[in-house]
């Protein structure tokens, strides 16, 4: 049988957000469903909520709510924490992308999280309503 879990794209307005409506979806209120791309790919791979063969649907409601929210300049605000944290070896890939979301361009935070999820979890996973 597969399981649904819902975001309410309305409801995104940051990633911070995003990562409260997911854990909820998945885990139940307070759930946890990782807090950073990478946590968020490796929980998708099953036994952190989600079945592990692989058998669940995410439905993004009103996803173009979220790609506002998660657009470039969510986008920006994330590369710019990440800039000071960044090791030297990755310091200029993160700055390029930063004045590539500041100028509007690349792909923005709804881009990478719709990949994760059909890249990590399969095809046919992730339903943009």
């Amino acid at each position: 049988m597969t399981v649904t879990y819902v975001i309410e794209g309305s409801a995104v307005t940051g990633l911070e957000r995003f990562w409260d409506l997911i854990g909820e979806a998945v885990n139940g209120p307070g759930g946890y469903f990782g807090r950073n791309l990478d946590a968020f790919a490796d929980c998708l791979g099953g036994g952190f909520g989600t079945p592990a063969d692989g058998s669940y649907v995410i439905e993004w409601r009103d996803h173009e709510a979220s790609a506002r929210a998660l657009g470039h300049e969510e986008t920006a605000r994330r590369l710019e924490g990440l800039l000071g944290r960044a090791h030297p070896t990755n310091r200029a890939r993160v700055e390029r992308e930063l004045a590539e979301a500041r100028a509007g361009r690349g792909p923005t935070l709804f881009d990478q999280l719709a990949g994760i999820i059909e890249d990590r979890a399969g095809p046919g996973t992730l339903l943009l309503r």
